[in-house]
């Protein structure tokens, strides 16, 4: 269950809407950090995302590294030490590579993806089964990759009601989401009061969530789109994630003053 907690916060706590806006969204040294707890008191973990401009293989990329870990307590039960690592364009998003480096209570994955754009494959290295998969798939978006391209397109002319499908590609597969877009609200943060638009990804009911739309993602409505709050029902208990710091941001932070 931890391991799809920590997947969904990174993957889909920002995923918004789809019109190019010319106000970039995020920048070189951006770094966030959520506080997660289960069932409103329990410490659950912490996770971050930091940005960084690089060159790979001589390309000018952006690097994201998203890491989460869980609290002591809950490491008592189920330690949790995960890192998602995307290298992609700055200008279009488009992810050059994607590494996966976890260890869920003792459940150990280690694989990185290389995308080659003009063939349309996937190639995927399983480090520690020591075996080599290359897959077709067209225009994919990894897990961290989707969080900055859904951030860089304009979420403002969205209307109640409208879903938005992205495809995600990690491990071997196609993970496509749909999302739900529920409207605005003025959310009270550890910052202030803060105007969100507010996202629902549509998940499989079951043996996590208890049911479809039990997930609610709250993104700023300013120029930075970042999410400050994410609140999951699960089949037993609940996950809230929430922003904790920041720094870096491209854009002001914007707060309503009443």
């Amino acid at each position: 269950m931890k391991k799809r907690i920590i997947l969904l916060l990174f993957a889909i706590c920002s995923l918004t809407g789809f019109s190019q806006e010319k106000i970039p969204a995020f920048q070189d040294g951006e770094w966030l950090r959520y506080r997660m707890s289960y069932s409103g008191f329990l410490k659950a973990g912490v996770a971050t995302l930091e940005l960084k401009e690089e060159t790979f293989q001589g390309k000018k990329v952006l690097h994201a590294i998203g890491k989460g870990r869980t609290s002591d307590i809950v490491g008592w039960f189920f330690k949790v030490r995960d890192r998602y690592e995307s290298y992609f364009d700055p200008n279009d998003v488009k992810p050059y590579f994607f590494v996966r480096d976890i260890n869920e209570g003792g459940y150990k994955k280690k694989k990185n993806i290389t995308f080659d754009h003009e063939k349309n494959t996937a190639h995927v290295k399983d480090i520690l089964k020591k075996r080599d998969t290359t897959i077709s798939v067209t225009g994919p978006q990894d897990m961290i990759s989707t969080f900055y391209f859904l951030r860089s397109y304009d979420t403002k002319n969205l209307k109640e009601g409208e879903q938005i499908d992205v495809d995600m590609f990690f491990d071997e597969k196609r993970y496509p989401f749909k999302l739900l877009f529920v409207g605005y609200e003025t959310l009270k943060t550890r910052f202030g009061k803060v105007r969100t638009q507010i996202f629902r990804p549509l998940v499989q009911a079951g043996r996590v969530f208890k049911a479809k739309e039990s997930v609610t993602i709250w993104i700023t409505a300013d120029d930075n789109k970042v999410p400050v709050k994410m609140s999951a029902a699960l089949s037993v208990g609940s996950l809230r994630a929430e922003l904790d710091a920041f720094k870096g941001l491209a854009n002001p932070f914007e707060i309503v003053v009443e």
